[in-house]
């Protein structure tokens, strides 16, 4: 049997089962972010303490974009904005706009088999550089072999917006240089300075990629809508539900830990177009990750 539980003082959501194989924490004023993860009694996502969750956005979600906008600035519908600079020293703007938002309760349910948790967050205050209304929902199911993520964004606006999707989540292996990634491609972002995409380059055919001791923060076009984390205590496959399915990897200053981005765009989308896609007035976009440990 699955239960969760509110801690409304440091406002977090818990959830565990009967057979403590499967445990989750999500921290509703960082913007509902899943913080803490086990599934089948493997250690899939763990605080990532003392580093600081403002800079690492831990298993944030990344809207209106994801990654960053160069100089914060970029121009739609014959308008140009101006986006926050939350990376003073790159000057860029990144990661979107509700990573720090704080997520409510919609719904919560729970069986024998699994549990579920709706969070929402609506933006009712235009911002200069986003001026637009829009809600979006996460919903997160989990069970004993997996965690999905299901994120609902709905444009509440009278005027069309630009958006990619990201998530932001770091899995830690007990030897990250013998763990591997396994994905299609055979594309790969050029980064350029202030990491910002500055174009597209061929590569050969990706199978087995060795992290070893590879300090990474590369982005790949990906050819499936899935990958596969191989460590040495799991196995871990990423599926996403997304017609434009990029993986961005990132090995921040912690020992044996990873973050495995599945994006929907790439660093600049909102000005090289990359993956960019456009949410009408009143209509909705879903998108589906799911973690599945074997």
């Amino acid at each position: 049997m699955y239960t969760v539980t509110q801690n409304k003082l440091l406002n977090t959501v818990t959830v565990k089962d009967s057979e403590n194989k499967v445990f989750g924490k999500i921290h509703l004023n960082d913007g509902g972010s899943l913080q803490e993860l086990t599934l089948n009694g493997k250690h899939i996502i763990q605080a990532l303490s003392p580093l600081d969750y403002n800079e690492t956005y831990a298993s944030s979600i990344l809207f209106p974009f994801a990654n960053r906008v160069d100089s914060g600035k970029y121009n739609f519908d014959n308008q140009e904005f101006q986006l926050d600079i939350n990376v003073k020293a790159e000057n860029n703007a990144m990661h979107g706009l509700v990573y720090n938002k704080v997520f409510k309760i919609l719904n919560i349910e729970t069986n024998k088999n699994e549990a579920s948790i709706t969070l929402e967050y609506v933006e009712f205050n235009k911002s200069i550089g986003f001026p637009y209304n829009y809600s979006i929902q996460l919903k997160y199911i989990f069970n004993q072999n997996n965690l999905s993520l299901q994120v609902l964004v709905k444009n509440t606006d009278s005027k069309n917006f630009p958006f990619t999707l990201g998530w932001h989540p770091y899995f830690v292996s007990d030897h990250l240089f013998d763990s591997t990634l396994n994905f299609n491609s055979t594309k790969k972002l050029i980064i350029g300075e202030r990491n910002i995409t500055t174009g597209i380059e061929d590569i050969l055919p990706v199978k087995d990629f060795k992290i070893q001791d590879k300090k990474l923060d590369d982005c790949w076009i990906l050819e499936s809508n899935n990958a596969l984390f191989k460590t040495p205590n799991y196995n871990l496959t990423i599926t996403s539900s997304a017609k434009n399915n990029f993986l961005q990897a990132y090995t921040p200053p912690k020992k044996n830990t990873i973050a495995i981005e599945p994006t929907t765009g790439v660093s600049n989308s909102f000005n090289n177009n990359i993956g960019l896609e456009i949410l009408k007035a009143n209509e909705t976009h879903t998108v589906t990750w799911q973690l599945s440990i074997n």
